[in-house]
């Protein structure tokens, strides 16, 4: 077993390598390379299983690169990847470390141009990198050959193997000569895997990097519910609320992608849509505009969750939930890679909650709920401190305060009966004091004496004029039913002359 932290010299790799990796800022072999390279080298069949971000790419890349002559021309190993994003980034790292030694190494991916890769294979590469349906082509084309192909890598077999690919690798794998050396890698090893390993592979050795420990340890996983249709606007308050460098957002159903992304837009957000019906050079320029950052969002089917290294994305947000707790690993783990901290963010509904304590127990981790509350992500508990005033900080006195206060709002109703609201008032003027103290040409003795006389005269005016309400009320209440009881009755001239005017009043009188 060898420890971290030794250097890839320790591993028996070719000095050339190990300079070409210092100046590309890599000398330690992460855990998954210490372990997987020497296992690899002595030419075992092996299964790699490590979490997404772990380095697995330079694990099998570095041990091909040695092994191939570049004195032979023909194909000496073969790289088989579930999707075209995926094969294009293991086609990068290997021309990171083949420059200056000769070795050739040529994509075969699907949606490409089938006649460029038939001129290219035209200049006998040593490595191919493609996806199954593209290389059975062909193939069957027999514009490819496997008789010198003594290594066969499936990465992210998983995943290669659900997609319909199983039929494809097996005929692959068929055509191989017998002493071939077969290598899986990948951060799930589901049930099926095992079935292909027992079929395919002669006395495999296991390399497991912390099997139980299947998401990366610098990813904190949260969730928030929210109805289905409120779902978009949630997505926008997280994003406003992070703000995150780069982030992909995961969506389950293809056929909504493009609308999704045409809604997204219409609120705000800079996003660009993947997903695998599209055509390969708007996937390609998605794919750029957003690894150049030009972009804040990439919305993205499963399809993005396999094998893609972007450095750069800070935080996964799945707009639907993932399907199983295999998936949640795999989309997760776009972020977080290589020891840096990641933020992973569900939205879910209340009947899709379940889901979130169903990952949580399978994959032994907390994925821990979250509201968005007044532009911040809260804890039920700090929400629930907030309502009730205990995360509030204290309202501070203003010196302005009484001068947006409404008009005669110092006065007080009396009860019934009782004083004038109006003896109130230069109390009321006193609180105003300092107010129209404090604005600008109100300051000075005329304010003193305007605050001593119970306010300015506007303040005295409706002073007066509440005044003069209350009065009118009290007289109404003493004419009430009990003082028309204590009044004499009138006579029948009286209700005679009652209403009538006064002319007729006069004339009255005068007969």
């Amino acid at each position: 077993m060898n420890k971290v932290g030794s250097d890839f010299a320790a591993l028996h790799i070719e000095p050339g390598y190990v300079a070409r990796l210092k100046e590309l800022g890599m000398e330690t072999p992460t855990p998954v390379q210490a372990e997987a390279i020497p296992v690899i080298l002595e030419g075992k069949d092996t299964v790699v299983q490590s979490q997404t971000g772990s380095g697995k790419t330079l694990a099998y890349a570095l041990p091909l690169l040695q092994a191939a002559d570049p004195a032979q021309k023909h194909v000496q190993a073969m790289v088989l990847a579930p999707t075209r994003e995926l094969g294009m980034q293991i086609v990068r790292t290997f021309q990171s470390l083949t420059d200056g030694t000769g070795i050739r190494v040529q994509q075969l991916i699907g949606g490409a141009s089938i006649q460029r890769q038939i001129e290219a294979l035209k200049k006998k590469p040593h490595i191919v990198v493609g996806t199954p349906g593209r290389i059975l082509e062909l193939l069957k084309l027999r514009k490819l050959s496997l008789h010198g192909v003594r290594q066969l890598v499936v990465d992210e077999v998983d995943q290669v193997l659900e997609l319909g690919g199983l039929k494809e690798t097996e005929t692959i794998l068929r055509g191989l000569r017998r002493d071939k050396q077969v290598l899986f890698f990948s951060a799930t090893i589901p049930p099926r895997i095992m079935e292909a390993v027992e079929r395919w592979m002669q006395d495999p050795a296991f390399v497991r990097i912390n099997p139980a420990e299947r998401t990366s340890p610098t990813i904190e996983h949260y969730y928030v519910v929210s109805e289905e249709r409120d779902k978009l606007d949630t997505l926008r308050r997280l994003v406003r609320t992070y703000n995150p460098k780069a982030a992909i957002v995961f969506i389950g159903d293809t056929e909504d992608i493009g609308e999704t992304v045409a809604k997204l837009r219409f609120i705000g957000l800079s996003v660009e849509g993947l997903y695998g019906d599209a055509f390969k050079l708007d996937r390609v320029q998605a794919m750029q505009r957003f690894r150049d950052g030009k972009v804040q969002l990439l919305l993205a089917t499963d399809v993005a969750a396999r094998g893609l290294d972007l450095p750069n994305v800070t935080h996964v947000i799945h707009l639907d939930p993932a399907t199983d707790a295999d998936a949640y690993v795999h989309r997760t783990g776009r972020t977080g890679r290589m020891g840096r901290r990641g933020t992973a963010f569900s939205i879910v509904t209340p009947k899709e909650e379940f889901i979130m304590d169903k990952f949580s127990k399978a994959l032994g981790i907390r994925i821990e709920r979250r509201t968005l509350y007044y532009g911040k992500v809260l804890s039920p508990e700090e929400e629930e401190q907030l309502r009730r005033g205990r995360g509030k900080k204290p309202v501070k006195a203003s010196a302005s305060a009484s001068a947006v206060r409404p008009p005669g709002a110092g006065l007080e109703r009396p009860a019934a009966g009782g004083a004038l609201a109006g003896t109130r008032a230069p109390q009321a003027g006193a609180l105003a004091g300092p107010s129209t103290a404090a604005r600008p040409g109100s300051a000075g003795p005329a304010a003193g004496r305007r605050s001593a006389a119970g306010g300015s005269p506007a303040t005295r005016q409706q002073g007066s004029a509440a005044g003069s309400r209350v009065a009118r009320k009290q007289s109404a209440a003493g004419s009430g039913p009990a003082s028309r009881k204590q009044r004499k009755p009138l006579t029948p001239e009286e209700r005679k002359n009652k209403g009538a005017p006064r002319w007729l009043k006069a004339k009255r009188e005068q007969t």
